[in-house]
């Protein structure tokens, strides 16, 4: 058993020794091949070198068996000899397009600038030995066969610099094709550069930043570009692939409507692929041509919004209101969609027409021709809003009123190249007119307002309150008056003031929100909010408004106004509000108790006084009584 152990122990020994021995031996490793690569073009041969002994930095040397050569070797080039290389490749070797480039101590590549067609053959990367003992590999070998160079590119029309307008459409159409008898890939990019940018200068200035703008990969996916996705992602850039002519492709991309930012130089680049050995992709050719220089001219430097009529327009209420809005400098060669815009500061409450308030739309024309009414809906049957000719709109408003009168702006939002944009898609350009301010001259109208209480019983608990307000509309033409009855909660009474009951009291105070109760409409609809009682209202003469308050409770008490105002016909038989009002005086409405409530009181006083008696004799009758007995048995 024991040796058996021993035995064991030895043979483990012995492979550890031989793991350790194989884990050190030298290795260099090469590609593999064969490798297809295209004459004119660069070769890149990576080589790497392991489990060696000596120093990290490990020197390499390259060989080349031409299959012409019949097996005879040439040194192409070293990394610590200068004079290595064989006669034909000396000068190569000199001016770089023959070199070893390192990536780490033990990692190199051969580089080979511009193949040649004798440069096909096989290569060998050799390493000589830094071991204490020679073992392992110490040169790999890797076949390189030089293809033809066919890959052909053109194109048809090149851009002529011209300034181009902001929104139109740009195609660039790019041919390629490969005609080798190896399988490759084909790639076409369409890309930019930015005005301004080029190669980088022999003072050191900086590269340009090319942007790739869209592709058609090895793979005949369509890639974008990473600035350029969303307008892809948006259809706003297309790449399409059609047959062309001696087996050439013909690759079509379009812009549908360019930006500023797309000034620059174009190109089209084609990119030769193939699969090594090992599975990886390898670009072995690649042409770019230049297509030519797009300038895009901008659309704020043309595009201008006026409005008319010019200046002020005062007309009488009823007159139509009629505006114009005229878009000038679009280009013709632009197909762009409009939304177009009234919009309105101020009214016939401002005290100068346009000052003050906020901005409103009046109407609205989309790009689609759908028309839309803004902050008044009802204007959507007393007005239009057209196209009356190309990039001209027309606002009408059959029927004016004191409340159209402001300051009104065209506003129009251009989407350059987009006929129909979507919801989301931003303008390229919004620009405004300038103010055509609209004043509109009203009749004279006066309005008086006097609210009063009916003399009849005092008020209690549970009776009808009426209120009579008589209005007076003193114009000329038909009009009519709206009335409106608010309520104050009754000041809180302090000493020295004047009671409720009083016959006068002060106006309500200003700084207490009143309560709208009901209000009786200029065409006769009666309006009754929110209140704990039944309320109704009627008109019973053509100045007199009367509000009757039913079942009244104690929330029903108050300081009550009437509020007028006048509203006017115009020839259209349209009604508007003139803008004159009226407040009435303060009428105090106060709820007396009822008769039961006050038969009531005494009933409890009286019947709280007979039983506090009661108690008071019982027990004096008790309390005299039980002192006589006590002394009547006291004396027994």
């Amino acid at each position: 058993m024991r040796t058996m152990m021993v035995s064991m122990k030895t043979a483990l020994f012995v492979f550890l020794r031989w793991g350790l021995h194989f884990a050190v031996c030298r290795d260099v490793t090469l590609p593999d091949g064969p490798l297809y690569r295209v004459a004119g073009f660069s070769l890149s041969l990576p080589c790497a070198v392991s489990g060696y002994e000596g120093p990290r930095t490990q020197d390499f040397e390259w060989f080349l068996y031409r299959d012409d050569s019949g097996g005879r070797q040439m040194g192409v080039v070293s990394t610590r000899d200068k004079g290595f290389p064989y006669t034909p490749f000396q000068a190569r070797v000199r001016n770089g397009e023959l070199r070893v480039e390192r990536d780490s101590g033990d990692k190199v590549r051969l580089v080979v600038q511009r193949l040649r067609a004798d440069d096909q053959g096989k290569y060998e990367c050799y390493t000589p030995s830094t071991d204490s003992k020679y073992q392992g590999n110490y040169s790999a070998l890797v076949t390189v066969k030089v293809i033809p160079d066919t890959l052909q590119i053109s194109y048809s029309r090149s851009l002529t610099g011209q300034p181009v307008p902001e929104g139109a459409e740009l195609t660039l159409t790019c041919s390629a094709g490969i005609q080798s008898e190896q399988l490759t890939h084909l790639s076409i990019t369409f890309g930019k550069r930015s005005a301004g940018e080029g190669l980088a200068s022999e003072a050191g200035g900086e590269v340009s930043t090319v942007r790739e703008i869209i592709s058609i990969d090895k793979m005949l996916g369509v890639v974008p570009g990473r600035m350029y996705k969303k307008r892809y992602d948006d259809g706003e850039i297309t790449l399409e692939k059609r047959n062309g002519e001696a087996g050439l492709g013909v690759y079509v991309m379009k812009m549908r409507a360019v930006q500023p930012d797309d000034t620059g130089s174009y190109y089209c680049e084609a990119s030769q692929w193939i699969r090594d050995p090992d599975r990886s992709w390898q670009k072995i050719a690649l042409r770019t041509l230049d297509i030519g220089n797009l300038t895009v001219r901008q659309l704020a430097e043309s595009l201008s919004v006026t409005s008319s009529p010019k200046g002020e327009v005062t007309l009488q209420v009823g007159s139509p209101l009629i505006l114009t809005c005229e878009v000038l400098g679009l280009p013709s060669q632009v197909n762009s969609g409009l939304l177009v815009q009234w919009m309105r500061r101020g009214s016939v409450s401002s005290d100068v027409a346009g000052t003050g308030g906020v901005e409103v739309e009046v109407a609205r024309m989309s790009p689609d021709g759908v028309v839309s009414w803004g902050d008044d809906l009802s204007r959507s049957s007393g007005g239009s809003m057209e196209k009356v000719a190309e990039a001209r709109y027309s606002l009408k408003l059959f029927s004016a009123r004191p409340l159209d009168s402001g300051v009104y702006r065209c506003v129009v939002s251009v989407y350059a190249g987009r006929r129909d944009p979507g919801p989301s898609t931003p303008a390229t350009l919004t620009q405004r007119s300038e103010g055509v301010t609209v004043n509109l001259k009203t009749k004279d109208v006066l309005v008086s307002a006097v609210a009063q209480l009916p003399r009849g019983p005092l008020l209690k608990r549970g009776s009808t309150i009426t209120l009579i307000c008589n209005a007076t509309v003193t114009t000329t033409g038909p009009a009519q008056a709206q009335v409106q009855w608010l309520r104050w909660p009754i000041p809180v009474i302090k000493n020295g003031q004047r009671k409720a009951s009083d016959v006068t009291l002060p106006d309500p105070p200003v700084e207490e929100k009143p309560r709208l109760v009901a209000a009786l409409m200029y065409d006769g609809v009666a309006k009754i909010y929110a209140n704990s009682s039944e309320v109704s209202v009627d008109r019973l003469s053509a100045v007199s408004y009367r509000l009757r308050v039913h079942t009244a409770t104690m929330d029903d008490q108050g300081l009550y106004v009437c509020h007028a105002e006048a509203w006017g016909q115009d020839p259209h038989g349209g009604w508007y509000n003139t803008g004159a009002k009226a407040e009435s005086n303060a009428v105090t409405v106060y709820l007396y108790a009822r008769a039961a409530d006050l038969l009531l009181i005494p009933l409890v006083v009286g019947v709280s006084s007979a039983l506090f008696v009661g108690i008071v004799i019982i027990a004096t009758v008790t309390c005299c009584f039980m002192k006589r007995l006590a002394r009547q048995r006291a004396q027994k």
